[in-house]
């Protein structure tokens, strides 16, 4: 059976509608086997900077060590449910190791540092962090994931800052049109890493906004579910899962959440 680890945390999130963050993890959280959910207490307050440059770094350290505790409790491979983008740098880093690869989907980059974002907020750093570059304390050590082992894949709305790391850095992206028309071409952009193992990110805003509403900053020209769905089956058939996270749904409504869960069930069980 497979194992989840759920992490309402919306601490890291930009939006005036974070807290929706809650309950989007709790939605989904319902439509999984309680017997094989590990809950993550995640604090009630916002939390402070601590001088990190990062909105609300104090509750995100708090919740940091759990989540990569009830990630490396068991052999077999956890998929963390969020919350914000920010759970699954923890959850990468229990897991790293030179055979790791790390495919990210979502709609924009998460590749800024405290010193370029705009926000603040770590969710738009959670990439940058499993690079071991947006601040000592939120951040895997650095070389604990090379930017040679990642592929951001549907990514379509980055900042100047960010589009400037992925380019220095070198990391391989794949647009939502190379996804659809070939859902393999992600599983060999993985091999290439050399990578034996992968880690697998979904912020579901990767999905367009026609097929999936609730989320909290919606990009056009996503991924189908369909689209989405093969390229996580021919990885997996490729590659065994080290873990995965689902995060960024955001409902705004418990009807909405209704509406979209059948989506974000299908990844789940790709996944698991």
């Amino acid at each position: 059976m497979a194992r989840f680890v759920v992490v309402p945390q919306w601490q890291g999130s930009p939006s005036a509608r974070a807290m929706a963050l809650v309950d989007g993890a709790e939605a989904i959280a319902g439509d999984l086997p309680a017997a094989a959910c590990m809950r993550v207490a995640v604090p009630l307050e916002a939390g402070e900077r601590l001088e990190t440059g990062v909105q609300r770094a104090s509750a995100l350290l708090r919740v940091r060590e759990s989540i990569a505790s009830a990630v490396a409790a068991e052999d077999s491979p956890a998929i963390v449910i969020g919350g914000d983008c920010s759970v699954t740098v923890p959850a990468i880093d229990a897991l790293a190791d030179d055979d790791l690869a790390v495919v990210w989907f979502d709609a924009h980059g998460d590749l800024h540092s405290p010193e370029t974002s705009p926000s603040g907020a770590f969710s738009g750093m959670a990439l940058r962090a499993v690079l071991g570059e947006a601040g000592a304390d939120l951040s895997l050590r650095p070389g604990r994931v090379s930017a040679s082992r990642v592929v951001l894949a549907g990514a379509r709305d980055l900042e100047p800052a960010e589009a400037d790391v992925a380019t220095q850095e070198g990391i391989a992206r794949l647009a939502c049109d190379e996804i659809e028309g070939r859902p393999e071409a992600l599983a060999e952009a993985v091999a290439a890493t050399g990578a034996a193992r992968v880690f697998v990110h979904i912020d579901v805003d990767v999905l367009d906004p026609a097929h999936l509403s609730g989320v909290s900053n919606a990009a056009p020209f996503g991924l189908t579910p369909a689209g989405l769905l093969a390229a996580i089956g021919a990885l997996r058939a490729r590659l065994p899962l080290a873990g995965a996270a689902i995060t960024g749904f955001a409902p705004p409504t418990p009807a909405a959440a209704v509406d979209d869960m059948g989506a974000i069930l299908r990844l789940v069980g790709a996944l698991a």
